[in-house]
């Protein structure tokens, strides 16, 4: 079965940092492909970066230059570092991936970690 498990979130105030972490739940199997999403109370859930195998990152417009994707292959894990944390980052945030495991590549979803930013 294919699980990611994620960490890092909690309550911060404004200016505040955090570190989300994506690990896949097995160390047989890999992460390809992989971005984290963000989810407020009553709003979509929206796509915060992305980054491909070959370390290809995208962000949203919101975040660029505070928020930073990167992933440690060996370790099978993605990361999103979070720095100058706004309120308006407090949402579910989870995490996406392309893992190939025992029976080919499929995309799974992490149960999310909340992430609150006070004023």
């Amino acid at each position: 079965q294919v699980q990611l498990v994620e960490s890092g979130g909690g309550l911060v105030q404004a200016g505040g940092s955090l570190r989300l972490s994506c690990a896949v739940s097995r160390s047989t199997f890999s992460i390809n492909d992989a971005a984290w999403y963000r989810q407020a109370p009553g709003k979509q859930r929206d796509l915060v970066a992305s980054i491909s195998s070959g370390g290809s990152t995208n962000y949203a417009d919101s975040v660029k230059g505070r928020f930073t994707i990167s992933r440690d292959n060996a370790k099978n894990s993605v990361y999103l570092q979070m720095n100058s944390l706004e309120p308006e980052d407090t949402a579910v945030y989870l995490c996406n991936a392309k893992v190939r495991w025992d029976y080919g590549n499929r995309w799974a979803w992490g149960q999310g970690t909340q992430v609150t930013v006070s004023l």
